[in-house]
This record gives structure tokens, sequence and C-alpha cells, in this order.
């Protein structure tokens, strides 16, 4: 299955890309929105993607466009040292297309998909600790945390008592495992929606510290940005949303919103943004039936103002068990 880009028009339209402007696709992936971009103006694009199994894309993109694309390996929180590290201060517009692309999901190997049966690692890297490891050094109270912050598992207690007890008989070691004894312990009647699919969403945001990255990645976003620069940002995930909408009201000088998960950001200094979208916008019925995984998807964009970059934050949101106390597994 080919990946197709989400909100695709949208994300041109909001980006507005230009001749002779630098924009940064963070989440290169497979390259949808970065071709795009190219293909919409004489610029030129860096993408960044910790993933190493991009890089045969990013070479052949780099060809294709005669130089005006470069790709970086490395976590999109890092933009401003990769675009620092390419001769560059600033940029005109960045785009991140938040979650975990089909092209993984689709890869068994890499432990995504419980479609497909793998290991169980999750990892977008490759390296730290995997899916697995959180299963076997987790505590049950954990667990339970990880699945319902993240993943919004209703039944997260009951899920992660059954996993411990799974645990202790048989360690966990594949995706199908994992998925079953999920499937076990939420009960009810086969849906649309398999049992799973919180619990496995849950795992790979923790593993990949993907809300951490995202509070990072936006912090970075706001010191590179230009003046009239543009950052469109495409999540899937309620919280990510939230976090997004929290970061640019802020800092659009309109407050945070309410949120069971999130504290209020009182007033802040002289706006650093100015709001493209007063609401999110969302992928067009016949955008969802063409490609289904469009339909959580949720598009803000903002512009940034000539105001110095606010203090950063870090209470975008919920704690929840912390990646380095798990140890690698050999």
């Amino acid at each position: 299955m080919n990946h197709v880009p989400v909100l695709l028009d949208e994300v041109l339209h909001a980006l507005e890309p230009r001749d002779g402007a630098l924009y940064v696709d963070g989440t290169f992936g497979a390259g949808g929105y970065s071709r795009a971009i190219l293909a919409a103006a004489d610029c030129r694009v860096l993408g960044i993607d910790r993933d190493p199994n991009v890089r045969p894309v990013g070479e052949d993109l780099k060809q294709a466009s005669g130089g005006r694309f470069v790709l970086v390996e490395a976590p999109f929180s890092e933009m401003q040292n990769v675009v620092e590290g390419a001769g560059g201060q600033t940029v005109d517009g960045i785009v991140l297309d938040l979650g975990v692309s089909s092209m993984q999901l689709d890869q068994a190997e890499r432990g995504f998909s419980f479609s497909r049966p793998g290991p169980l690692d999750m990892r977008m890297s490759g390296a730290g600790p995997s899916a697995a490891d959180a299963i076997a050094q987790l505590s049950e109270r954990e667990l339970a945390d990880i699945l319902y912050i993240y993943g919004d598992e209703r039944k997260s207690r009951r899920v992660a008592a059954a996993i411990v007890r799974q645990r202790d008989a048989q360690p966990f070691e594949t995706t199908d495992q994992l998925a079953e004894i999920v499937a076990r312990a939420i009960g009810g009647k086969p849906g649309k929606t398999h049992p799973a699919t919180r619990v496995f969403q849950a795992l790979r945001i923790f593993i990949n510290d993907e809300m951490g990255e995202l509070v990072r990645a936006l912090h970075a976003a706001e010191q590179i940005l230009a003046p009239l620069g543009r950052i469109v940002v495409v999540t899937f995930h309620s919280l990510e949303d939230r976090i997004v909408k929290t970061f640019f009201r802020a800092r659009a000088g309109l407050g945070a919103g309410g949120s069971r998960h999130l504290p209020e950001i009182e007033q802040g200094p002289e706006p650093s943004l100015r709001l493209l979208t007063r609401k999110a916008i969302e992928p067009s019925r016949e955008e969802i039936n063409v490609n289904p995984r469009a339909r959580s998807a949720r598009l803000r964009a903002a512009i940034r103002t000539d105001a110095p970059a606010w203090p950063e934050e870090h209470a975008l949101f919920p704690t929840a068990p912390s990646l380095e106390r798990l140890e690698v597994s050999s």
C-alpha cells in the first residue's frame, strides 16, 4: 500500500509555497508533502526523519529535484539544529504530519501493527527500548496510565492487569501475542476497530516519546520561523491536536482553552503567532472514502509574527511514566 499524504491540498493552501523560499518537512516519511511543495514553487525543502528506512526515498527526491531537496536523519524536535547545520538561521515554512505512516504499518518487522504478526518493536528510529521492553519492565499501574493517557483506553486497568498476568507466565515477543491478550481483556463484540487499536497506539506514542517530541518541535519551530513564515501541523490523535491547539492559541494571545488533560496557559508576552485557522480543518468525505487513514486527521496552521519567541514551557501534555527508566534488551 502506498502512503497517501493526508489533506495535501489543504496543507499546500495553508503553506503557500513560493519561489526562493526554504521549507522544512519535519516528518518526511514517503516524501508526499516534500514532492508537492517542490512542485508548487521553485523553492528548497529540508526533510527530516528519524527513520533510517526512508533514506532511499530521500536520495531519489534529491536527484529528481536537482538538489533542491536534502534529507537529514534526526528527530524533528531537533529542527533548529538541523537548519543551522545546513547553513540557515530561519525558514519560511514548516509542515508536520504526525503519527505513524502506512509505510511503517505495512512493514511487519517494525512491529507497529497487529494486522501482521511481527516482533513487538514499534521504534521509529530503531534505537532505544522497544515496546517489548516496556511490556516487560513497566509496572501494572504504569502500563495502565500509558494506555489511558496516550490511548484513551477506558479499560486500561483491566488490560494492564491481563498483560502483567500473562508476562509472568510467558514474555511478550510478538504483536499477535499482545493483540490476543488485549482482545480477551477488553471483550465485547467484534467491530470495525480491533480491540487492541488503542493499546498499540498508546505503546507506540510512549516508546517514541511522540508527545514530548511534538512539544519540543513546536518550540523549535517558533525559534526558526521567519516573520510571516507559516507552520502547518496535521494530527491524528486528540491529545496531539490539543497540544497544537493550546500552543497556537496561547502564542496568538487567545488563551489555551480548557481540557480535562491539559492545564490552562496564562496570557503571555506579545503574540508570536497569528492563527490561519480558528478551527481545525478536517478531511472531506471524498478524501476519507479514498483514504480511510484520513478520517481522524486535523489540520491547524499559523503565521509567525515579528515578536520574540516565548520562553519555553513544557506543561503541554499530561505526565506519563518516563521512557528513560527502561533498559534495552539484548
